[in-house]
C-alpha cells in the first residue's frame, strides 16, 4: 500500500504565514531552478537527484547476489562506515525492521545480526564487539571512498584480522565486501590484491547522499528490506518532487516555512521530532543531510533532534520554556507497523481508563 509523507506547518502560521510563504517562493523556485540545471556551486555532485531512476542494473543485480550469501553464510554482517557510508543504510533499517533486530530470534528475524562500527575510536565499544561475535560466522561491509578515513581504518584492521584468523586468508576474502571508489584509494588498492568483491561509491553522489547506491543497498538488502521497492518508493519520491507545482509540493514548501521561520522569525535552530524509537537514526541521518549542506560560509540552521516522549522528560522542559532560538519539526507516524491494546483494569489507580 502506498503512503504519501505530508507536511502540515498550520500550527507555525503565526510567525510564517501564508503571505511570508508566498514572498519567499521567487527564491524557493529559484534554488530549485539551480539544482534542476546543476549550475550552482558542487555541481559535479548531484547526481543523488536521479539515482533512482539512473543507476547500474547490473551493480544493483550483484548486490542482492551478495546480500543473499550473505544471509546464507553468516550469523552477523558488519557494516563499517562513518558519516553517510552508514547513517541512512541504519535509518532504513531500523525504520523497516523490528525494534530488537539484533536480539528477537532468528526465526522471526531470518536474516543475519547486523552491527555497525568504524563510527568511533572507542576501545571498549569494539572489545566488547569481538565479544558478541563469538562462535558465529560473520562478514564485512567496509565502505570508504578513499579507504584512508581513520575511524573506518581502524575498525578494519580489528576485525579483518579477526575474519583471517577464524577463516583463513582465503576464506576471509570471500567474506569480505568493499564498497569504495570505483577506480582509485587505498581501498581499491587493497581489494584489487586481496580479491575482495567490490561496488562502488560513484563519483558524483556525496556521502551523506549516498544510501540509494551500494553504500546503503547492500547493508538494507541484507536485512530483508525489499530494495525493488525501495528504489520504486524512491523513483515515485522524485517523481512528486520534480513534477508538482509550488502550492502542490510539500518539500518546497517545507523549504519555505523554515527559511522564514529562520530569517523573519530569526531562529538559529530547528529541532526534529519523533514518537517512534524506531525513527531516531533517521533523525540523525537528518542531522548530517542538514549539518553539512547548509554548514557552510558562517550560515544555515543548526539541525538537532529528540526523541518523544523520552526527551519530554529532559529536554521538553528547556524546548517549552527555555531560550526561544527554536522551531520543532515533528515526524509523526499515523498508522505504525503494530499496535497493542491496553486492557481496562478494575482500579483505575493511574487514571488511564479512559
Amino acid at each position: 500500500m502506498s503512503q504519501k509523507v505530508s507536511f502540515d506547518f498550520s500550527n507555525a502560521k503565526f510567525m510564517a504565514s501564508d503571505s511570508d510563504v508566498e514572498a519567499i517562493r521567487p527564491r524557493v523556485l529559484a534554488a530549485e531552478k539551480t539544482l534542476r540545471e546543476r549550475s550552482g556551486e558542487g555541481n559535479d555532485f548531484l547526481g543523488w537527484i536521479d539515482l533512482p531512476v539512473n543507476y547500474d542494473k547490473e551493480e544493483f543485480a550483484r548486490i542482492k547476489l551478495a546480500a543473499e550469501k550473505i544471509k546464507n553464510d553468516s550469523d552477523v554482517l558488519l557494516v563499517i562506515g562513518i558519516g553517510g557510508s552508514y547513517l541512512g543504510a541504519r535509518a532504513v533499517i531500523e525504520a523497516l525492521r523490528h525494534s530488537f533486530y539484533n536480539v528477537v530470534d532468528k526465526s522471526v528475524r531470518k536474516t543475519p545480526e547486523i552491527y555497525y562500527c568504524g563510527n568511533n575510536l572507542s576501545s571498549t565499544y569494539y572489545a566488547d564487539l569481538v565479544d558478541v561475535l563469538n562462535g558465529k560466522d560473520f562478514s564485512i561491509n567496509v565502505i570508504s571512498k578513499s579507504g584512508t578515513t581513520t575511524e573506518c581504518s581502524v575498525a578494519f584492521r580489528i576485525f579483518k584480522e579477526l575474519l583471517e584468523k577464524k577463516y583463513g586468508k582465503a576464506e576471509a576474502s570471500k567474506r569480505i565486501y568493499a564498497t569504495t571508489d570505483k577506480a582509485k584509494g587505498a581501498l581499491k588498492t587493497l581489494s584489487n590484491s586481496e580479491g575482495y568483491e567490490t561496488f562502488v561509491v560513484p563519483d558524483d553522489v556525496g556521502g551523506r547522499f549516498s544510501v540509494l547506491t551500494a553504500v546503503g543497498l547492500l547493508p538494507i538488502a541484507v536485512s530483508g528490506a525489499d530494495i525493488d521497492l525501495l528504489m520504486q518508493g524512491a523513483a515515485n519520491g522524485r517523481e512528486y518532487c520534480l513534477n508538482n507545482e509550488f502550492d502542490n509540493n510539500d518539500v518546497l514548501k517545507y523549504a519555505a516555512v523554515r527559511n522564514v521561520l529562520h530569517e523573519k522569525a530569526g531562529l538559529g535552530m530547528e529541532i526534529l521530532g519523533n514518537f517512534e524509537p524506531s525513527l531516531h537514526y533517521i533523525s540523525e541521518w537528518w542531522k548530517q543531510l542538514y549539518g553539512e549542506s547548509e554548514g557552510k560560509d558562517g550560515k544555515g540552521i543548526f539541525p538537532t533532534a529528540v526523541d518523544f516522549t523520552t526527551d519530554l522528560h529532559s529536554l521538553g522542559q528547556f524546548i517549552q520554556e527555555g531560550t526561544k532560538n527554536h522551531f520543532e519539526t515533528f515526524i509523526n507516524v499515523l498508522n505504525p507497523r503494530r499496535t497493542v491494546t491496553m486492557q481496562l483494569e478494575e482500579t483505575d489507580l493511574d487514571g488511564l481508563n479512559y
